[in-house]
C-alpha cells in the first residue's frame, strides 16, 4: 500500500508538473525565436542603410569590410547586391561574387521594396533565419542585403531552458517523493501492525497488539477495535480450551461409575433383563467414546498448528505395518499402489491420523478376502480404496458432518471420525473428497500439497507424536 500511495503522489506532482512546464517550455521556445527573428530582421535594416549609403557614393570596397566585421561579430552571413540582384559583397570568404540572385526569391521581393523575413535552408541544409532588406531611399532601391543567422545557437539556449526545467521538475518530485513516502508510511504503519497482528491471531495468539497510538485517527480507531475483539476472542477461546480440559476429567468419572453400577445389577435382575442391561452398558460405553471424540476434536480446532514437511511413503509403510496384523484377522489384505508420492505438508501428527482413521473405517466395511489399496498418484494424491458397500450420493456429502451415520450402517460408531478426518486435511491445507470405487466401495480421495524444504528436525518428530497420542484413539472412532 505504501507503494501505492507513493506512485499516486508522484503521479498527481508529475501530472501538475507537465501541465506547467511543458507550456512554459513551449512558450520560451517561441520567445526565444521570436526574439532571435527580430533581432535578424533588425541587424539587417541596419546593415541595408549602410550598404546602401555606400552603394550610393560609390564606396563599394567598403562593403566586405562591413559584411565581414559584423560576420565575425555576430557569426551570421551576410550577402549585398546591387540594383539588378549581383553580388557586391560576401561575408563567407569562400563566397562568389559577381553572380546574379535575381531569381531567388527574396531578393526578387527586396529588388521589389518588399522585405522578407523566414526561415530556411542554407547551401549546406543547415536551418536560418533569413531577413532580406532592400537598401532603398524612399522608392529607389540601390541594392538589397541578405541575412542569415543559424538556429544552433536559438536551439542551444531552447535545450538549456528544457533541461533546466526537466532538473527543476526532477528536484520538484524528489521533494515529493520524500514528503509522499513519509506521509505514505505514516498513514500505513498501523495497517502494518495490523497485518502483522493478524497474522499472530491467525496461529491462536495475539502476542503483539497493533499499534494504536499513530497514524490516521480512523486507522487508530480500527486498530484499536481489532485489539479489542483479538482480546475478546482469546479470551472465548481460553474459556473453551479451559473446558475441554476440565471436562475431560470432569466426564469420565460419572460415565466409569454409571458403567460400573450397571455391570453391578446383574445379579440381582432376572436372566430376562439381562439384555437390556448389556444394551445399557454398551450405550454408557458409546457415550464415553463420543465425548472422547469431542474433546480431541476440541483440542485439535483449539491448537493452532504450522504445517511442516512430512514424508508421506515412510508414513504409509509405517501405519500399514501397524494395521496389517488386525487386517489379517478379518482376512483383509492392505496394498500400496503407485509411485513414491515423496514429501507433503502436514500439521505434525495429522498425516497419521488421517491413515489411522481412513483405515479403520474401510476395514471396519471390508468383507472377509478383500483388498484395501493405498494408492499414490503423482501429485500428492492418496486413494484408500475399500471393497465394502460404499455409499450413496446422499450419504457422501453428508459424511462429514459431525455425528452422522449412515441409515443403514451396523457399528457403533461415534460420526466423529471423518469430521477430525477433514479438520486435519484442512488445517494441513488440502482437501478430501468421497468417490465410488470401481466395483463397489468407497474412494477416500486426500490432495495434500507437495513439499521440497529441509526434513523435520527431532524436536518436530516429538511434537508430532505427543499429538498423535492425544487424539488417535478418539479419531479411530
Amino acid at each position: 500500500m505504501t507503494r501505492r500511495l507513493l506512485l499516486s503522489y508522484l503521479g498527481l506532482a508529475l501530472l501538475v508538473l507537465a501541465g506547467l512546464e511543458i507550456p512554459l517550455g513551449f512558450v520560451y521556445a517561441r520567445g526565444e525565436t521570436s526574439r532571435a527573428s527580430q533581432g535578424v530582421e533588425r541587424d539587417a535594416s541596419m546593415l541595408a542603410e549602410i550598404a546602401e549609403e555606400d552603394i550610393e557614393k560609390g564606396r563599394l570596397d567598403a562593403l566586405p569590410d562591413v559584411v565581414g566585421d559584423y560576420a565575425e561579430r555576430n557569426g551570421g552571413r551576410v550577402i549585398v547586391t546591387d540594383k539588378h540582384g549581383v553580388v557586391l559583397a560576401d561575408s563567407d570568404p569562400a563566397g562568389p561574387t559577381g553572380i546574379g540572385l535575381a531569381a531567388q526569391p527574396d531578393i526578387a521581393r527586396a529588388l521589389a521594396n518588399k522585405p522578407t523575413v523566414t526561415t530556411t535552408t542554407d547551401d549546406t541544409g543547415d536551418d536560418v533565419l533569413s531577413a532580406t532588406m532592400p537598401g532603398a531611399s524612399g522608392t529607389t532601391v540601390r541594392g538589397t542585403l541578405r541575412l542569415t543567422y543559424p538556429l544552433s545557437g536559438v536551439e542551444a539556449r531552447i535545450h538549456r531552458i528544457w533541461g533546466a526545467l526537466a532538473l527543476a521538475g526532477a528536484c520538484i518530485l524528489a521533494a515529493v517523493a520524500l514528503v509522499a513516502f513519509t506521509l505514505a508510511r505514516w498513514i500505513t504503519r498501523p495497517l502494518r501492525t495490523l497485518e502483522a497482528a493478524t497474522a499472530q491471531l491467525a496461529t491462536g495468539q495475539l502476542t503483539n497488539p497493533p499499534d494504536t497510538t499513530t497514524g490516521p485517527p480512523e486507522l487508530r480507531s480500527l486498530a484499536a477495535s481489532f485489539t479489542q475483539t483479538a482480546a475478546r476472542l482469546q479470551q472465548l477461546l481460553r474459556a473453551q480450551q479451559a473446558f475441554a480440559s476440565e471436562a475431560s476429567h470432569q466426564l469420565k468419572t460419572p460415565l466409569t461409575a454409571l458403567r460400573l453400577r450397571l455391570e453391578n445389577f446383574e445379579p440381582y435382575l432376572d436372566p430376562r433383563a439381562h439384555p437390556s442391561l448389556d444394551e445399557a452398558v454398551g450405550e454408557v460405553e458409546r457415550l464415553g467414546r463420543m465425548v472422547q471424540g469431542l474433546l480431541a476434536l476440541a483440542r485439535l480446532e483449539n491448537t493452532a498448528t504450522t504445517p511442516e514437511p512430512v514424508d508421506l511413503d515412510d508414513v504409509l509403510t509405517d501405519r500399514v505395518a501397524m494395521w496389517e496384523p488386525l487386517a489379517a484377522e478379518q482376512y483383509v489384505t492392505i496394498d500400496i499402489t503407485g509411485p513414491p508420492a515423496g514429501r507433503v505438508w502436514a500439521i505434525p501428527g495429522a498425516l497419521e491420523q488421517i491413515i489411522d482413521n481412513l483405515l479403520a473405517n474401510a476395514l471396519r466395511v471390508s468383507p472377509p478376502s478383500t483388498t484395501i489399496t493405498l494408492h499414490r498418484t503423482p501429485g500428492t494424491q492418496l486413494d484408500i480404496i475399500d471393497q465394502g458397500p460404499g455409499m450413496n450420493e446422499a450419504d457422501r456429502e453428508r459424511a462429514f458432518d459431525r455425528f452422522w451415520r449412515a441409515s443403514d450402517t451396523h457399528h457403533d460408531g461415534t460420526g466423529l471420525g471423518l469430521p477430525i478426518v477433514r479438520h486435519l486435511v484442512d488445517a494441513s491445507g488440502g482437501t478430501i473428497t468421497l468417490h465410488p470405487a470401481p466395483g463397489t466401495g468407497l474412494d477416500a480421495r486426500v490432495r495434500l500439497r507437495p513439499a521440497t524444504t529441509r526434513p523435520r528436525g527431532p524436536q518436530d518428530v516429538r511434537a508430532s507424536r505427543v499429538l498423535n497420542r492425544r487424539t488417535q484413539t478418539a479419531a479411530r472412532r
